[in-house]
Formats: C-alpha cells, structure tokens, sequence
C-alpha cells in the first residue's frame, strides 16, 4: 500500500510555519525565566521577606520555589507528551500555550506579602507549579514538530531553534529587565516595574495562539497514525518497550546535564551570584548576563548546521570538554577586582558561546533517540529531568552551598563535575544518526 500524498515530505513553507509556530512557544517560556532569573532579589524581597529574615534568606526561598517549579516539568512532559504521541501534536502545544501565558500573566498580578501575608508566596509557588508543567509539555512538543516537518539534512538546524529561542528569550528578559532598570526608581522598580515584564506575557502568548491554530499535524504523526489504522506494509511503526524508553531517557538525562547545568548557571544564576556574592550593581549583573547569552545565542545555529555536516557527538563533546576547562578560568575573572569591563564581558560571551555549543546540536539529537510513537514524551522527559535536576537547582545549590561554604568557586565546579559526566555520555553517540530519517 503506497503512503498518501498527505504525509510525504512536507513543502518549505509548511516547514517554515512548523518552525515559526514552535519557537515563539518556546521563546514566551523562555522570555518569563529570563525575567523571573534577573528580578529574583526584586521578587524575594517582595513575596519571601520576613520579619527577621535576611535578604540571603530570601534569596534562597526564591529560588527554591523557581526549582519546585523545574520538578513539575517532568510530570508535564509525561502528561502532555502521552497526549501529544496519542491525539497529536498540534492541539497538545496550543493548550500547553494557553497554560503557559496564562500563568506567566498571572504572576504580574499577584499581590506581595505585605498584602496576603504568607498566602503571597503559596500563590506564587502555585503558578510556578503551572508554568513547570506546561513548560515539560512544550519542549517535546516543539521539538518534535521542527524536527519532524524539518528537510532532509537539516534536522540540526530546525532543531537549534528551540535552544536558538531560549536565547532570545532569555536576551529578551534580561534586556526588558535592564530597561525597566534604567527608566524607573529603585523603588518603583520594587514596588510595581517589575511587573510590567510579566504581564507582556498576554500580548506575546495572543500572538503565538494565532500562529499554533494555523499549524498542521506532522507528517511523522500522520504517517505512524495512519499505518497503525490500515497496516501500511512500508511503514514500519515502533513500540519500544518501556524498559527501552526508560533506558533512552536516562542515557538522553546524561548527554544533557553538563548543558542544564551550565546553561542554568551561567545564563540565569549568573546575575544573583554577582550582586550576592560580589556585590555587583543590578545593572552590571544584568549587562553581564546579556552578554553570557548574546555568546549563546551566536553560537547555536553554527553549531547545529556543524552537526548536520559531522554529527552531533563531535560538537556536543567539544563544548562539554571546553565548559570543563574553561569554568573556574572564567570565573576567576569575574571575581577578580582588577579585570577590566572588556575582560570580563568577553569571559561571560565565551561561556555563553561554549554552552551554545551544546545547546545546537542537542535537540536533533535527542529528537533521533525515539522513534515517533514516543517521540514527544522520552524527548521531553529526558530533557524536563535534567532540567529539573541540574537546571532547577542549580540556583538553590549554589547559593546553599556559597552560603555554608564561603566557596565563591562553587558554580565552576557545579558546571565541571556535570559536564565532565556528559562527556562520557555523549561518547556513546551513533556518529551517523544525523544521516537518517527519524524513527517511525
């Protein structure tokens, strides 16, 4: 029985669409995580200041909500990756946005603790929770529409769009942040500024909506679905097993977590670190932390268009190795009173870039690991686990362990000791895999 006309590769401009659609998704995600990572002193003093507590007190109570979040995104990604590999992954991603916007507005809008007292930062970890599951649903989703709709030879660079819009929006957020920073008041920026960026959220998430009613069903999914239905005999559909997935899923957590963590650590935490352990301005940590991800972002579709030339294990490995020894380097500039400002801004760029490195490759590459069937959830949840445990933390980690330690060298070594595990995880690649159609 011949394939349908519907489900043959799909033309560029449906390609394109797929790959429209699924980045701005991803970028409103990213774009709430850059703020709530810039404004985290700004939203501790405002929901977990005590009486009697310090601001480093907060800090880490602030963060520990931003993880209680990253480990909802796992059981998100189960929940709406099952859906997803079922139903589809159009009508999965629009309710996934729905979601997602709706709780990022909503933290705009939240009263302080010096409203609702102890019920301000019970709500707000609440709508942590919600934006931690549907951000486990996202990934999966997008990924595998921009891999799955993605021409051949090509698969790394649609892919890259994922990590490419966590840049933006990451960029986007510090950037919104450093202007509500420059045109508004210490004190108004505490009180109501900081709101502002949140509440940007709806416009953003409208747009988006727009873009997903508009997208139509891969043709892996059509085609797996479809074969399922009339047993196309040139068609052969996967079932692995779940011992299989599990396995896939935990080999994918290892190939990921040196980028979680570095991603995190220099991406995120970088502007509380500054200003918490070396007393840097608010607006210097947050130029710094424009920077680390302008060197992101400017490394990412290089590096998956590489990828697709040589395979992802080569480059995937070659920033693992790089973050290892460039780590504690790096972060001895800038705890060093003497570098100069372009020292230390061309240090933030390198270890943005060298995470890019990762970043590029590492959606066709987790993307290659399951076949169609069950694509949306071991993708998303291998990503969602790691994120949750070496990404979601690493905030609460390292200002915990700077706080018992006096260690300043603690995020340098955070970053190494993942990466170097990544590094073996990596190894056992498939050099060619990038050369392949997708599993169905």
């Amino acid at each position: 029985m011949s394939t349908p006309t519907i489900i043959q590769q799909p033309p560029a401009k449906q390609s394109r669409r797929a790959l429209v659609a699924g980045s701005v998704g991803n970028f409103i995600e990213w774009y709430e995580f850059g703020i709530y990572g810039a404004f985290a002193t700004v939203i501790a003093a405002n929901f977990f200041t005590t009486t009697g507590a310090s601001d480093f007190e907060a800090l880490i109570k602030t963060y520990a909500s931003f993880a209680i979040a990253f480990f909802f995104r796992p059981v998100g990604a189960w929940i709406f990756g099952r859906i997803g590999d079922r139903v589809g992954r159009r009508p999965t991603l629009i309710v996934v946005l729905l979601l997602m916007t709706g709780a990022t507005t909503l933290i705009g809008l939240l009263p302080n603790y010096a409203t609702l007292g102890i019920t301000a930062p019970i709500l707000l970890t609440l709508v942590r929770i919600l934006q931690g599951l549907s951000a486990g649903g996202e990934f999966g989703g997008a990924v595998s529409i921009m891999t799955e709709f993605a021409p051949p030879g090509k698969r790394g660079r649609f892919g890259s769009w994922q990590s490419f819009t966590v840049a933006l929006g990451l960029l986007a957020g510090a950037g919104v942040a450093a202007l509500m920073s420059s045109i508004l008041s210490a004190q108004d920026l505490s009180a109501w500024g900081w709101r502002i960026p949140f509440i940007l959220a709806l416009p953003l998430g409208l747009v988006a909506l727009y873009l997903r009613l508009k997208l139509e069903e891969t043709p892996n999914f059509q085609r797996a679905t479809l074969a399922e239905k009339t047993h196309t005999a040139d068609v052969v559909v996967s079932h692995p097993s779940k011992a299989e997935t599990a396995k896939a899923i935990l080999l994918g957590i290892g190939r990921l977590m040196g980028w979680s963590a570095a991603g995190y650590t220099f991406l995120v935490v970088l502007p509380s670190y500054l200003q918490t352990s070396l007393h840097a301005t608010f607006q210097a940590a947050l130029i710094a932390t424009v920077l680390a991800n302008a060197g992101f972002a400017a490394s990412i579709i290089p590096s998956a268009i590489l990828s697709d030339r040589w395979g992802r294990r080569p480059i995937m490995m070659a920033g693992a190795i790089l973050i290892t020894v460039l780590a504690l380097p790096l972060l001895k500039i800038l705890q060093d009173p003497g570098s100069s400002p372009w020292l230390m801004g061309a240090g933030v760029f390198i270890a943005g870039a060298v995470v890019g490195m990762m970043a590029g490759p590492g959606p066709a590459m987790l993307s290659e690991m399951f076949p169609t069937t069950v694509r949306y959830t071991g993708l998303g949840l291998a990503y969602s686990l790691s994120n949750a445990v070496f990404s979601g933390s690493a905030g609460l980690i390292i200002t915990g362990l700077i706080a018992s330690t006096s260690n300043k060298d603690i995020p340098a070594y955070y970053v190494m000791v993942t990466c170097i595990i990544s590094v073996f995880a990596l190894a056992s690649l498939r050099g060619s895999a990038h050369k392949h159609a997708l599993r169905d």
